[in-house]
């Protein structure tokens, strides 16, 4: 075995022990809920892998999608109230592969009753310091609105601008837009001229989403303007967290599903199951705080690997 690919092992599990030895010191339960559910994830720019059971009809429905994060059943165990709560376990994405996707990763999701997402925020850049310092580095933490990142780096509101605007403000980077949404020009600028600029001993927290990329976040009104309580964590000039201050409304995120299936019907993608188990337990879920951490992508981070492939046993070219 190639050296390099050894102490990529070694430090997954050492960062796993790490990572527990965190949370049980913060009074945080580590929990493992199903991978295969009865419902998919709605969201039109993530793609479900699914099968079937073939067992006993009584069992349930026989279609089951694969977790592509462990998101909902948490929620189920808060509104049960399970309390403070993390899951360490695989999810899939299908048709999600390159040199920063696999089918197939490690998510780190984490729960915190009683907080908002800045609190929660500023817990992400506990960890991610942590696990930086396993490697003997140290990192700068700043945090950010979005709406500030927009205009300090690109000199653009990305609440006010039109879509014109934002296109243009790409530059020289060409983009087939057709069928894009103004979301969609969003998140490309920050791929393309945001995320590139950031310095790789930075840990940026970037705050207060337009209220369009809400997803299962609560939404409010600050500066004039709808947004959606939710951060980012970026490492570098890689995406590691996402996190809310989470909804409790169900009607409210029953619309936001059934919008998503709209969306999906106007593209022709799969329909998948909405989580009615999810949707009645909502109303019962307290006030709090979650975010998901991809694990390959800290680990990148930690090994200055370009190719997620470098961190894992073996890539899906190879499973």
């Amino acid at each position: 075995m190639r050296p390099d690919r050894l102490r990529a092992l070694r430090l997954r599990a050492e960062l796993y022990a790490t990572l527990r030895a965190f949370f049980a010191g913060r009074g945080v339960l580590e929990v493992e809920t199903p991978i295969l559910s009865a419902a998919g994830n709605s969201d039109p720019n993530i793609e479900s892998f699914d099968t079937e059971f073939s067992g006993h009809v009584d069992a349930g429905a026989a279609r089951r999608w694969l977790r592509t994060s462990p998101e909902f059943p948490l929620k189920r165990l808060l509104a049960e109230g399970l309390g403070d709560c993390y899951e360490l376990g695989r999810v899939f994405r299908n048709g999600e592969t390159g040199r920063t996707h696999n089918p197939e990763f490690t998510m780190l999701e984490w729960y915190r009753v009683g907080i908002d997402h800045r609190a929660l925020a500023s817990e992400v850049l506990d960890l991610v310091e942590l696990a930086m310092a396993l490697v003997g580095r140290r990192v700068r933490r700043r945090t950010t609105g979005y709406r500030d990142w927009f205009r300090a780096e690109i000199d653009l509101d990305p609440f006010l601008a039109s879509e014109t605007q934002l296109q243009q403000a790409l530059g020289e980077v060409r983009i087939d837009g057709d069928g894009l949404l103004r979301d969609d020009w969003l998140d490309l600028l920050v791929t393309h001229r945001l995320q590139p600029r950031l310095e790789a001993d930075l840990a940026l927290v970037v705050h207060d989403f337009p209220a369009s990329q809400c997803a299962l976040a609560r939404v409010i009104e600050r500066d004039g303007v709808r947004v959606a309580e939710r951060f980012e964590c970026y490492l570098g000039g890689r995406e590691l967290a996402n996190g809310y201050h989470e909804l409790n409304d169900a009607g409210e995120q029953r619309r936001r599903f059934e919008a998503d299936l709209a969306l999906r019907r106007a593209r022709g993608q799969a329909e998948v199951a909405l989580d009615q188990r999810l949707l009645a337990a909502l109303p019962q879920l307290p006030d709090c705080a979650g975010v998901a951490l991809g694990i390959e992508r800290l680990l990148q981070a930690m090994l200055g690997a370009d190719d997620l492939g470098d961190v894992l046993a073996y890539a899906f070219a190879d499973a």
